[in-house]
């Protein structure tokens, strides 16, 4: 099973037992004071600086998140993706919750686009879910609901089965699902990486889906975090995480994604290691 987004003369595949995929995390205003002032004053020079920079370190897949206080979606969304594709030719995800803004943005866009994302709860399903039928995306599924982030594998997988359910009668196709088993701090719940890797784990074993996570969350709270971000994408490459939500700045984190898909089986021979170093 493959999820397939495309960009301009571009393809990306990712799924189980193909090579992990990266989806550049940085144009997004949370935490960064500077992109939300410049998204707040109508301007994208941030945008299309992290668009450029996120393509050249590898980045597969180039997520656009405008939400910020005092920014109009609809607006600024569509104007983001204009830039980016300027920037880049890889394939975009519209990171936003907003149908409108969504809509507006894949007006723009002519090719296949990756929606992040859509809950379990009811509100959110009946928003976005048609917005991805009609538009034929794929979708970014968090295993959340109405009572928030479960505590416990049982619960998250129960929300999972439920967004299949409902997409199943849709018609939208299993292969455009992307689930996020939701990565949470480990610094103030020891067990919140193994809850999320043991949920992925049974997922796939059950269901062979492509998965996603925000995968630097992890590490709030705790020192030298690019060391512990690259080492808990290693172990969900391990467990079936198929494209992580990250940094592809963070320096060897690609190298180590290179090792760890060999490792894995999903880099046959190790081809795709071994010529990265031939260059």
């Amino acid at each position: 099973m493959e999820t397939v987004v495309t960009g301009k003369g571009t393809e990306v595949k990712f799924g189980q037992g193909l090579p992990t995929v990266m989806i550049a995390e940085r144009i997004n205003p949370t935490g960064r004071k500077s992109l939300a002032e410049e998204l707040k004053q109508g301007k994208l020079d941030i945008v299309r600086e992290d668009a450029r920079k996120q393509t050249e370190a590898g980045g597969h897949i180039i997520d656009i998140n405008v939400g910020a206080v005092g920014v109009d979606e609809v607006d600024m969304l569509p104007r983001a993706v204009q830039v980016v594709m300027e920037e880049s030719n890889q394939p975009i995800c519209l990171d936003s919750a907003n149908p409108e803004a969504l809509k507006a943005a894949i007006k723009i866009y002519p090719y296949k686009v990756l929606i992040n994302s859509v809950t379990g709860e009811e509100k959110s399903m009946e928003n976005l879910l048609p917005v991805v039928a009609e538009s034929g995306s794929a979708i970014i599924c968090l295993m959340l609901d109405e009572d928030g982030i479960p505590d416990n594998v049982a619960k998250r997988l129960q929300i999972a089965k439920k967004i299949i359910a409902r997409t199943e009668s849709m018609g939208i196709k299993i292969e455009d699902l992307v689930f996020d088993s939701l990565v949470m701090t480990n610094s103030t719940n020891t067990e919140s990486a193994k809850i999320t890797i043991e949920t992925m784990r049974q997922l796939v074993a059950e269901y062979g889906v492509s998965t996603t996570g925000g995968y630097s969350n992890v590490s709030y709270g705790m020192p030298n975090r690019d060391l512990l971000n690259i080492q808990f994408i290693s172990m969900g490459i391990m467990n079936g995480l198929t494209a992580p939500i990250t940094d592809p700045l963070i320096p060897g984190l690609a190298e180590a994604m290179r090792a760890s898909d060999f490792l894995a089986g999903r880099d046959a021979y190790g081809m795709n290691f071994i010529s990265s170093y031939r260059k």
